[in-house]
C-alpha cells in the first residue's frame, strides 16, 4: 500500500511540474525567444559565474571549518606512516592551490571577457613561450611528485631482512582473517589450499609434513610488539582480498594463487592510542551517537549497544562478497614483554590438529 502511494504521489507532482512549464512557456510570448545571446544574457551569465565562484569558495571554507581535521592524515602508527602523510599532505596543497587558481581565472574570465555586441575577441593564434610555461610547471610539478612518491615507496617496501623482522602469514577468506606465526624458528611452514582439511582442523592447508610447519601458531586475534620490524606474507583463499591497516597506512592485495608481502614496524601500542586525545574524542563522539540509539533500541525493547572502544583493524579494502564489510580482525599492538606473555599462551599448529 505504501508503494502504490508512493507512486501515485510522484505521478501527481510529474503531472504538476509538466503544468508549471506549459504555464511559463505561455508566460513567455510576446517576449524574443531568439537562440542567440544578447549583451543582457551575457552580462547576467558572467554575474552568475562570478557568483558561483563565490559559492565554491564559501562552501570550501566552511567544509574545511566544520568538517576539516587538519592537517588532514594523523595519528599513524608505523615508522613509515609519516612520510606517507607527508607525501599526502604535499599533494593535497598543491592540488588545492591550482584548483584554487585556476577556478578563479576559469570564471573571472568568463565574467571579464563575456560576450558584448561590437567587441572583437583577441587572441593568440600561437604562442611558444606561453605554451611552453603552461607545460614546463605541470611537468616539474608532477615529476617532483612521482620522485619523492619513488623515494617514500621504495623506503616502505625495502625489507631489512638483518632487523629479524616477525614473520606473518595474513590468510584471507570470505569472510574473515586468520593470521600464522612463524613460532620459535621463525619460518612459516608451507601451505596450499589443496591441503586444506577440516576434519583434521587444518584450516589454512598448511603442509602437516614440513617440520618448520609445527611450531606455527595460527590465531584469529593479531599482536604486535611495539618497534619490532613485522613481514606480512599475504594469501587468499578464493577470491582477490585487500589487507588494509589504516592507521598503520598499510594495505596490499591477497591474491589467489600467489603470495605477497608487506612490512612495517609499529611504534605506539593500543593502550598509547587510546589515551591519544584526538582519539579520546572520536571515541567520545561514537559512544554519544551510539547512546542516543540505545535510547531508541531499549524503548522497543531491544538491546542496548555497547559502548566503543578504539582497537586497530585489519580490514579488507576490496569488495569481496556480500558480507565484505564485516571482514575485519582486532589488531593488538603491545610490549615485547605482552607478546611474548600471549603467545607462549597460544598452541602451535602441530598441537591444534585433531589426532
Amino acid at each position: 500500500m505504501t508503494a502504490l502511494l508512493t507512486i501515485i504521489i510522484v505521478l501527481f507532482v510529474a503531472i504538476a511540474l509538466w503544468q508549471l512549464v506549459k504555464i511559463f512557456d505561455l508566460a513567455q510570448v510576446g517576449s524574443s525567444n531568439s537562440p542567440v545571446a544578447d549583451d543582457k544574457d551575457n552580462k547576467l551569465n558572467g554575474y552568475l559565474m562570478m557568483g558561483f565562484l563565490v559559492f565554491i569558495y564559501v562552501i570550501t571554507i566552511l567544509s574545511f571549518w566544520y568538517l576539516g581535521d587538519l592537517p588532514l592524515m594523523s595519528n599513524a602508527a608505523s615508522e613509515h606512516g609519516p612520510g606517507l602523510d607527508n607525501l599526502m599532505i604535499i599533494s593535497m596543497v598543491i592540488i588545492f592551490f591550482v584548483q584554487t587558481v585556476t577556478q578563479f581565472i576559469l570564471h573571472y574570465f568568463a565574467f571579464k571577457y563575456r560576450g558584448e555586441k561590437g567587441k572583437k575577441a583577441l587572441f593568440y593564434a600561437d604562442n611558444n613561450m606561453l605554451e611552453f610555461i603552461w607545460t614546463i610547471i605541470p611537468v616539474i610539478v608532477l615529476a617532483g611528485l612521482i620522485i619523492y612518491g619513488l623515494f617514500t615507496w621504495n623506503d616502505i617496501m625495502s625489507i631489512d631482512e638483518d632487523e629479524d623482522p616477525i614473520i606473518v602469514e595474513l590468510y584471507a577468506q570470505q569472510f574473515n582473517w586468520k593470521a600464522r606465526y612463524g613460532g620459535q624458528d621463525n619460518v612459516l611452514g608451507k601451505a596450499n589450499v589443496r591441503l586444506i582439511d577440516l576434519d583434521r582442523a587444518n584450516i589454512l592447508g598448511v603442509d602437516e609434513d614440513d617440520p618448520n610447519a609445527q611450531d606455527d601458531v595460527i590465531v584469529t586475534e593479531l599482536h604486535l610488539p611495539v618497534g619490532k620490524p613485522v613481514l606480512f606474507k599475504m594469501r587468499s583463499q578464493d577470491v582477490l582480498h585487500s589487507a588494509y591497516m589504516p592507521h598503520f597506512r598499510a594495505q596490499m592485495n591477497c591474491v589467489p594463487g600467489m603470495v605477497t608481502q608487506f612490512g612495517f614496524t609499529p611504534t605506539i601500542t593500543t593502550a598509547e592510542m587510546r589515551e591519544n586525545p584526538d582519539m579520546v574524542d572520536k571515541v567520545q563522539n561514537i559512544n554519544t551517537i551510539r547512546a542516543e540509539k540505545s535510547k531508541k533500541l531499549t524503548a522497543n525493547g531491544e538491546e542496548a549497544l555497547e559502548p566503543y572502544e578504539f582497537d586497530y583493524l585489519l580490514l579488507c579494502n576490496k569488495i569481496c562478497g556480500i558480507s565484505h564489510y564485516n571482514m575485519q580482525m582486532k589488531i593488538i599492538v603491545e610490549t615485547q614483554e605482552e607478546y611474548d606473555a600471549w603467545m607462549k599462551e597460544q598452541k602451535t599448529f602441530a598441537n591444534s590438529l585433531n589426532k
